[in-house]
């Protein structure tokens, strides 16, 4: 009979894995399911406000299919795309296992150790794991550096942005600030990979072309998600890219995971062209505005002495700045104890700093009664802390 080994013959792993960080929001999120516990934690959306599927797919979803992604799901997408700018077809639709996946697969395209890479600080902490796993070394950048530093003085191997509605920040790009990044990319000859996962989600008036669309030579990778518009369980998203990156790249997911899942792309390429699509976004909309309202009324309420913040025009967050710069990491096990779930905004920034003082607050999952309720627990904590 087979033993478990006992040996203390320390294992034989890759250089990478010393440096495979657990992700804050996952473990955060194993905490969320608890009885009573209100969340401001992770980017979920309001159960809802998900489509009535129809199961009712043919069999070829359950077989094998290509790499790229079933052929009428891709010419649907290139179409989207294609009304707003982007230069590409079907033929350059790749659809993904989630948009998580597109990140991993251009850290696996650029990065090896050392390499360096440009990233918004803050930013999207699972990219930052991601490309920290791969060894990249980071060159912070914001919308207010780009025009007078760009990427500072060594010249990366890529930009990571989310121009639309920024995760964690809630911030929209001006149509300024996105000429001014896609000049830093041609000027620097820098490929822009840009993640755009919440631009569905426009409240108020507000730029959203794809900087990619303002580059003039710099190559690029424009990436987007059905999480936030249908329902994140199905995993699906989608990247498309300049020919040079492209076969590479199809070549990186055929060795992680041949295709993605294919009933999945069916139930997506259904809701896609359903007649009741346009409705049903439009009421989505609606709804998450109001979401946003109400959390912001609530913020005034119980934060309006503490913290300053700006009212996201679209996406899923608030971004609280504290009055004092405290570190939120160490408020989070009191705010669990508490009931209460968020994000300390220190784990979005690249260069690790000691205490921000920042906190990101998803507006779109808690009900109006969780919402007041949780504010309020959250005020009193970060007062408690900042005396």
């Amino acid at each position: 009979m087979p033993t478990c080994s006992t040996s203390s013959r320390p294992l034989s792993l890759s250089a990478r894995v010393r440096d495979l960080h657990p992700s804050p929001i996952r473990e955060i999120l194993a905490v969320v399911e608890r009885p009573g516990m209100i969340s401001f934690a992770g980017g979920l959306p309001a159960a809802e406000t998900f489509p009535d599927l129809d199961l009712g797919a043919p069999p070829a979803a359950l077989q094998y299919g290509p790499t790229e992604g079933d052929p009428r799901l891709r010419e649907r997408i290139a179409d989207e795309l294609a009304a707003l700018g982007l230069d590409c077809g079907p033929e350059r639709i790749l659809v993904l296992s989630g948009s998580q996946q597109g990140i991993d697969l251009v850290g696996k395209l650029f990065i090896d150790p050392g390499t360096p890479v440009a990233v918004e600080s803050p930013t999207y902490l699972a990219a930052l794991q991601v490309f920290r796993f791969f060894g990249a070394r980071f060159a912070p950048f914001t919308p207010e550096t780009l025009a007078t530093t760009g990427f500072g003085a060594t010249r990366p191997a890529f930009a990571y942005a989310i121009p639309t509605f920024q995760n964690p920040t809630g911030r929209c790009y001006t149509g300024a600030e996105r000429a001014a990044l896609a000049h830093t990319c041609d000027t620097a000859g820098v490929p822009l990979f840009e993640d755009d996962p919440y631009r569905d989600l426009k409240y108020d008036t507000c730029e959203r072309r794809p900087v990619v669309t303002h580059l003039q030579g710099s190559p690029w990778i424009y990436q987007g998600s059905f999480s936030k518009s249908l329902a994140p369980g199905l995993r699906l998203g989608f990247l498309t890219a300049s020919p040079e990156f492209f076969t590479f790249l199809v070549r990186l997911k055929q060795a992680a995971d041949l295709h993605s899942n294919r009933l999945s792309q069916w139930l997506v390429l259904q809701q896609l062209t359903s007649p009741g699509r346009p409705a049903r976004m439009a009421r989505l909309v609606d709804f998450y505005r109001h979401k946003r309202d109400l959390f912001g009324a609530a913020l005034t309420r119980h934060f309006g002495g503490l913290a300053s913040w700006e009212t996201p025009a679209g996406g899923l967050f608030f971004w609280l700045k504290l009055r004092q710069p405290i570190d939120t990491r160490a408020l989070l096990p009191r705010a669990i104890e508490a009931g209460l779930a968020f994000m300390p905004g220190e784990s979005f920034h690249p260069d690790n700093p000691a205490a921000s003082g920042t906190l990101r607050l998803n507006f779109s999952h808690a009900d109006e009664a969780d919402i007041e309720r949780g504010l309020s627990i959250l005020a009193g904590l970060c007062a408690d802390a900042m005396r």
